[in-house]
C-alpha cells in the first residue's frame, strides 16, 4: 500500500487515496466541533502586519472540516473571511479572459465530453492559421487581451507543432489597437521535452484539468486513449515545471465525483507543488459538469447544488490564499454574481466553446464543448462587474515582467498589489474603455476608475498612473505597465 508522501513525484503517494478517505472521516468527525472550527477560521484568517497582510492558509485536513460543517453562523464566517483574503490579496481586480478552441479532433474516451472520439455526431475541425488568424482579430475587436488556447488530444491532427504554430500566430497579430499579451495553454498531459517548447513560446500559464482525483472513477470515467493513463495524467504539472513553466492551473470537474473526495485531492496536489517546487498553482479553476452534445449530466449523480459550490470556492480561497481562482461561463449571471465575493479572481467573458465560433454572427452550437450559461457580451460582464464594485482587468504585465511563478507569489504575499496590479488594472480597463466599450460602459468605467485611482498608497505610481491614463485617452499610446 502507497504511503502518504506530499514531496513524493509518485501519483499514488502525493494524491493518496487512504489519505483523502482519514481526511474525510476526520472531517465529518469534526464537522460540528465549534472549539476545532473556530482554531481553523483564525489560521485562515489575514494577519496585519506592518506594511502588508499575511496568510497562513490551511492543510486540505484542515478545510475539509470547513467543507464539512453545518453550523450556519460558521459557515457565514467563512464567506466573511474568504471575501477578506480576495480583496487584501487581490484587491477588487477581476481578471479577463476568453477560451480559444482550435481543434476538437480527439482520440480519448472521455465519457463526460462531447469530443470523445466514439462520437460521430459532431463534425470534427481544426482551425487553419488563417482562421486563427481570424479568431483573434474577432477576440481582439472585443478587446480581450488574454487567450486559453483548448485543443482536444490528437497526436495526428493536434500535433504540438501545430499548438506551436497557432501560440506563433496569435501572438504576432496586431489588429488596430489590439494585441493578445498572454496565451495560456490547455492541452492534455505532455512530456518534459514539450513543456519545454511551449515554455519557449512564451505561453502564460499551462492549465490541466484533473477531472477527478479518484484513481478507480478516472480509469471508468477514461475508458480508451492515452488520457486512460492516471499516473501520467495527474504527474503533468511536475513535468511541466521540470520543463520550465513555473505558472501551471489546476482543476476538478466537479460532478463526477463526490465533492469531498475531490476537494481534498484538489489541496493535497497544491500542496505538493509547494513542497516539491516551492511555488503551489498560479491557479485554480472550479468547472461544474454542463450538457453538450451526446452529454446529459444528469447520468452522474455527484452533481453539486449551488450552494455547495459556493461553499467549495470559500473554502478553496481559505486554503491557498495566493492562488487565482477562476469562474467560466459555464456559470450562470446569478452564480458568478455571488463567487465573486468568496474567493473568485478571474472570469471568462464572451465565451464560444466551439472550434471556430467567434467569427460566427450566431453562436454555433455543433462543435460546443459544453453548453454557455452566460451569454452576455464582453462589454456587458465588463460594465456589470464595474456596476458591482470591480476593476476588470486586461493586464498581463506581471507574466511579461517576469514576475510568475514564486515571484508573483512574493509580490503578492509581500501586500504590493495596490501599487501595481492595481494600476495595471486601471490602465488596460482605459485601453478597453477608449477602444471597445459602449458609451454606457464608458460613463461607468472613467467614474470607476477616477475613485480608484486614489486607493493607490504610493504617491508616485498614482501620479504616473494618472498620467498613463490621461495619454490612453487622449494619444495613440497603449501598454503602460508597472
Amino acid at each position: 500500500m502507497a504511503i502518504y508522501n506530499p514531496k513524493s513525484k509518485k501519483a499514488e503517494e502525493f494524491i493518496n487515496h487512504e489519505e483523502i478517505l482519514e481526511t474525510l472521516e476526520y472531517a465529518e468527525k469534526n464537522k460540528n466541533n465549534v472549539e476545532l472550527i473556530d482554531a481553523i477560521l483564525e489560521k485562515a484568517r489575514p494577519k496585519k502586519t506592518e506594511h502588508s497582510f499575511t496568510c497562513g492558509g490551511l492543510s486540505h485536513r484542515e478545510a475539509s472540516v470547513l467543507l464539512a460543517c453545518e453550523i450556519p453562523e460558521k459557515i457565514e464566517e467563512m464567506y466573511k473571511i474568504a471575501e477578506q483574503i480576495k480583496l487584501e490579496f487581490y484587491g477588487n481586480r477581476i481578471v479577463m479572459f476568453a477560451p480559444l478552441y482550435l481543434s476538437n479532433y480527439c482520440v480519448n474516451g472521455c465519457v463526460y465530453c462531447p469530443y470523445h472520439a466514439k462520437n460521430k455526431r459532431i463534425p470534427r475541425k481544426k482551425l487553419t492559421q488563417e482562421e486563427v488568424k481570424n479568431e483573434v482579430i474577432a477576440l481582439q475587436d472585443m478587446g480581450h487581451k488574454r487567450l486559453a488556447i483548448e485543443a482536444g488530444e490528437d497526436p495526428i491532427n493536434n500535433p504540438i507543432e501545430y499548438i506551436l504554430e497557432c501560440i506563433k500566430t496569435i501572438y504576432s497579430v496586431n489588429h488596430k489597437n489590439g494585441a493578445i499579451r498572454r496565451v495560456n495553454v490547455n492541452i492534455a498531459a505532455t512530456t518534459v521535452e514539450n513543456y519545454r517548447k511551449l515554455k519557449e513560446a512564451g505561453i502564460g500559464t499551462y492549465i490541466l484539468f484533473q477531472e477527478t482525483y479518484h484513481k478507480e472513477s478516472y480509469l471508468q470515467l477514461h475508458p480508451t486513449g492515452p488520457k486512460h493513463d492516471y499516473d501520467y495524467h495527474t504527474e503533468a504539472m511536475d513535468r511541466a515545471m521540470e520543463g520550465g513553466i513555473d505558472d501551471v492551473g489546476l482543476g476538478v470537474l466537479f460532478g463526477l465525483e463526490l465533492y469531498k473526495y475531490e476537494f481534498a485531492g484538489l489541496l493535497m496536489h497544491a500542496e505538493h507543488l509547494e513542497a516539491v517546487h516551492g511555488v503551489g498553482p498560479h491557479t485554480i479553476s472550479v468547472p461544474r459538469i454542463k450538457r453538450a452534445d451526446d452529454i446529459d449530466p444528469n447520468v452522474f449523480d455527484n452533481s453539486i447544488s449551488d450552494e455547495i459550490f459556493q461553499k467549495i470556492i470559500a473554502c478553496i480561497r481559505l486554503a491557498v490564499p495566493y492562488t487565482g481562482m477562476i469562474i467560466s461561463t459555464r456559470e450562470s449571471e446569478s452564480v458568478r454574481a455571488k463567487s465573486l465575493h468568496l474567493g473568485i479572481s478571474q472570469v471568462s467573458g464572451a465565451s464560444r466553446t466551439s472550434v471556430g465560433g467567434y467569427t460566427e454572427t450566431d453562436r454555433p452550437h455543433d462543435t460546443e464543448q459544453f453548453d454557455v450559461s452566460d451569454q452576455r457580451t464582453l462589454d456587458e460582464v465588463v460594465r456589470w462587474l464595474m456596476e458591482t464594485g470591480h476593476i476588470p482587468s486586461f493586464c498581463t504585465a506581471c507574466y511579461r515582467e517576469g514576475r510568475t511563478g514564486d515571484r508573483f507569489m512574493s509580490l503578492c504575499k509581500s501586500g504590493q498589489i495596490l501599487n501595481c496590479c492595481h494600476p495595471n488594472a486601471l490602465m488596460t480597463l482605459t485601453e478597453f474603455l477608449v477602444d471597445y466599450a459602449s458609451d454606457e460602459t464608458k460613463k461607468v468605467g472613467y467614474a470607476l476608475i477616477e475613485k480608484e485611482l486614489e486607493k493607490i498608497p504610493n504617491e508616485k505610481v498614482k501620479k504616473i498612473a494618472t498620467q498613463n491614463i490621461e495619454d490612453i485617452k487622449n494619444s495613440n499610446r497603449r501598454d503602460f505597465r508597472f
